[in-house]
């Protein structure tokens, strides 16, 4: 059906660019690439997640001050010091808006070696061009459910539509939320990080947060025979390529 198949492309394409750049190239330099390639991916993460669109500076900043303060009242985003899921997305919006805006100044630890590209992540966030992304969506959804009434397509599919708008901040509160509550350990990491393994193949590796709050720079997320990250064989094939270069002096 060609809105499951949207939905999926939508999910998985923006998930995707999230943790390979945004997670794995942005906050912890796993791997570095060439000034031409960076701003590819800037361009590919903004196409993917669209209306959600999250800058990597900003997101990198999140991240880190999320890897020093795991589950303490300082992290930004932790289930066990909010009340909700909900709440727990609300702070996050408002700490990377800070962030963003440059209305806080973070650490120094944690805007070392940041991706930036003020001019795009300003057209990104502007909010007709947010919104021209959810009216793009929204027009797809109304031609095929309700013009061209396309065989397999159902007037509930619209319930799809807000996982569209909202497909990057819905991703990250998944991963912050069961990545910290549900699962098992491989590690002591002095937090309450865990391995999601069931939720993971929606995830691309991103719910094995307990094997990566250990080895935060380690660029494979599965640490056991039975786990497997999806993410990595990619960045082995773009490594082969020579598009990415494993970072020797990996930044936390």
């Amino acid at each position: 059906m060609i809105i499951i198949a949207l939905f999926l492309a939508h999910w998985y394409f923006s998930l995707f660019f999230q943790t390979f750049f945004l997670h794995r190239y942005a906050a912890h330099k796993m791997f570095v690439m060439n000034p031409i390639w960076e701003k590819v991916f800037y361009l590919l993460t903004w196409l993917t997640q669209g209306s959600s669109y999250l800058s990597p500076r900003a997101y990198a900043v999140l991240h880190r001050m999320h890897h020093a303060y795991s589950d303490t009242p300082e992290d930004p985003h932790s289930p066990h010091h909010t009340e909700n899921l909900f709440s727990m997305m609300w702070e996050t919006k408002n700490i990377y808006n800070n962030i963003l805006d440059h209305e806080v100044e973070p650490e120094a630890r944690f805007t070392k070696d940041l991706p930036d590209w003020p001019a795009f992540d300003k057209f990104a966030d502007l909010w007709y061009v947010r919104v021209g992304w959810g009216v793009m969506y929204s027009l797809f959804y109304i031609w095929a459910i309700s013009y061209a009434e396309l065989p397999g397509t159902h007037w509930l599919m619209y319930g799809l539509l807000p996982l569209h708008y909202l497909m990057g901040p819905i991703h990250g509160a998944i991963v912050n939320w069961c990545g910290h509550k549900y699962g098992y350990s491989n590690f002591d990491n002095n937090d309450k990080s865990k391995n999601t393994l069931v939720f993971d193949f929606l995830m691309l590796g991103e719910l094995f947060q307990n094997n990566h709050h250990k080895l935060p720079n380690r660029r494979d997320f599965a640490a056991r025979w039975f786990e497997i990250d999806p993410t990595y064989p990619v960045m082995k094939l773009l490594e082969s390529l020579r598009i990415i270069k494993v970072n020797k002096l990996k930044s936390a």
